[in-house]
């Protein structure tokens, strides 16, 4: 059985390999909401508010605010997805995006994958403004593109005979993002509720848009 240069027998450490093996866009993703938080951190309390306000998607300022600046209504729907309601939120959120994008960026590629993970984020925002079209709290971080990305595992786990076993999964994440936005509260959201309308909208569209980002896949199960 041939080998790749990776996978020979009796080789050492290579320099070539890496010591975290996920795709380059996942970790430039990772690396970037890690630095952004780091920014914030470091411009301290008062910069940090106006810069959720100003680059944080808040549903009001699209539908009841003339005044509001145009360059954050026109950025503010890619920019809220690289903000993070604080370190847990955004490790849990870094996670999820390690363990379920690795796959999907494989499959699609660095470009496609970027693209796909960023109209989730967007259709996922405008989804909540739409439900909230008067709320002036901004919504913030990259769960609405990690809906859409675990929404996609799940449709090519159909494709690869294995969609029952991740049904309960999905019902289950799907329950808890319900049960947290109508009770408030969830794990890294310091005690806030979550924009659970943006998460679904996130997910149902992921699920099916990775048809049209994965053209190899409108072919059906094989």
């Amino acid at each position: 059985m041939p080998f790749d240069d990776g996978d020979r027998p009796g080789r050492g450490r290579g320099t070539s390999e890496r010591a975290i093996n996920l795709p380059p866009a996942v970790l430039w993703l990772i690396g970037i909401n890690v630095a952004v938080q780091l920014l914030r951190q470091l411009l301290g309390e008062q910069a940090d508010q106006e810069i959720i306000l100003r680059f944080g998607l808040v549903p009001a300022a699209y539908t009841s605010d003339p005044n509001h600046d145009l360059l954050s209504l026109i950025v503010a729907p890619i920019t809220y997805q690289f903000l993070h309601g604080g370190w847990m939120h955004l490790g849990i959120n870094m996670l999820t995006l390690a363990a379920f994008g690795a796959p999907v960026e494989r499959l699609l590629g660095v470009k496609r994958f970027v693209l796909f993970y960023l109209v989730c984020g967007v259709v996922s925002g405008f989804v909540h403004i739409l439900v909230y079209p008067g709320s002036p709290d901004p919504v913030v971080g990259a769960s609405g593109s990690i809906s859409g990305v675990f929404g996609a595992v799940l449709m090519l786990m159909r494709y690869v005979g294995s969609l029952t076993s991740l049904l309960p999964v999905a019902a289950i994440w799907i329950g808890l993002n319900v049960f947290f936005g109508l009770f408030g509260g969830a794990p890294g959201a310091g005690g806030e509720s979550i924009a659970w309308v943006a998460h679904i909208a996130g997910f149902v569209f992921g699920l099916l848009a990775i048809r049209f980002f994965a053209p190899r896949l409108t072919n059906g199960p094989t």
